[in-house]
């Protein structure tokens, strides 16, 4: 038999239900038969791994988040539950693995290859964009434009009340969320853990456009940062003078419709994951560059962290 089953790992991103789609569509045309494993690697342990059928795609490109469920696994640390997971793919005759997830999920997989083997194909899903090797992973569209859409409301009633609005993104460490969207909303200060930063050094600055007229001022902040979110509100109102408020968007910005970029990625995806399985690689991680779709082996992606480029 040519079995194939696919997971989603750790958070969960606008995009995984597209590839999920297409993973059945494509893995078919293979002459693969397609398994989905539910809440990722505690599915495997727990046997939760089904064959899948066009039925289970109907309908879910438009949804986010995942159709089969995703989970971050202590249990998968330990090698007896990684041992129970390859005798339940052994039990159904699946070789091949395709993993949707981050650098955790991708560390637990580099582990559960070097011990049993199974051929594998990762792909970088995760809002973070933190992967090393890839200058994008599935979701990142999609959070963006969820970003994008509350910046540009919130500075609708920073103005009218004339406020300060400190709006908080996810991205854990990494804060390419947070830069890309102060670039492309023009608000007037981006904070991200990858740049020291020193709030005395807007001060003079910010006053002096409030005394030019300026009537608010939105400040995007990456979670990763040292400072909470409330005491950046709070300099605000002592240093520079403004009524402040915090927004932080949370986990809006993993879910929500997929946007059109995050659906054609997920099909690429999809298609470069596949394709290498059937080609014979036993195991890497689909990653993409502005020269476009390249294999890396796994320890390529895992041995090093993802250094931001800094555009600000």
């Amino acid at each position: 038999m040519n079995n194939i089953a696919i997971l989603c790992s750790g958070g969960d991103v606008s995009g995984m239900n597209p590839a999920l789609k297409h993973f059945v569509e494509y893995s078919i045309e293979n002459n693969l038969t397609p398994y989905f494993v539910f809440d990722g690697y505690e599915g495997l342990i727990d046997n939760q791994i089904t064959k899948a059928t066009y039925k289970d795609i109907s309908g879910i490109i438009a949804r986010g988040g995942t159709k089969i469920g995703s989970a971050r696994s202590s249990r998968f640390m330990e090698k007896k539950f990684r041992s129970l997971a390859k005798q339940n793919l052994d039990k159904l005759e699946i070789k091949k693995l395709i993993v949707l997830g981050g650098d955790g999920s991708f560390r637990g997989l580099d582990i559960f290859y070097k011990e049993h083997g199974i051929s594998f194909c990762g792909i970088p899903s995760t809002i973070d964009n933190d992967i090393n090797m890839t200058e994008y992973c599935l979701g990142v569209d999609t959070a963006l434009n969820i970003i994008k859409n509350a910046i540009d409301s919130i500075r609708d009633t920073a103005s009218s009340f004339k406020r300060a609005f400190v709006i908080e993104t996810m991205g854990r460490k990494c804060g390419y969320l947070a830069q890309i969207s102060h670039i492309t909303s023009g608000s007037e200060l981006c904070l991200i853990p990858e740049i020291k930063h020193d709030l005395k050094n807007y001060e003079d600055k910010f006053r002096k456009e409030l005394e030019n007229g300026r009537r608010y001022f939105i400040a995007i902040v990456a979670e990763g940062i040292n400072e909470d979110s409330s005491e950046i509100a709070q300099w605000f109102q002592k240093s520079i003078g403004i009524e402040a408020r915090v927004t932080i968007l949370g986990h809006t910005q993993r879910g929500g419709n997929p946007s059109v970029y995050d659906r054609l990625m997920a099909y690429k995806f999809i298609n470069y994951a596949i394709d290498a399985l059937v080609e014979g690689k036993e195991e890497s991680i689909v990653c993409y560059s502005q020269g476009g779709f390249v294999y890396k082996s796994i320890e390529e992606v895992v041995s090093h962290k993802k250094i931001l480029e800094l555009l600000i």
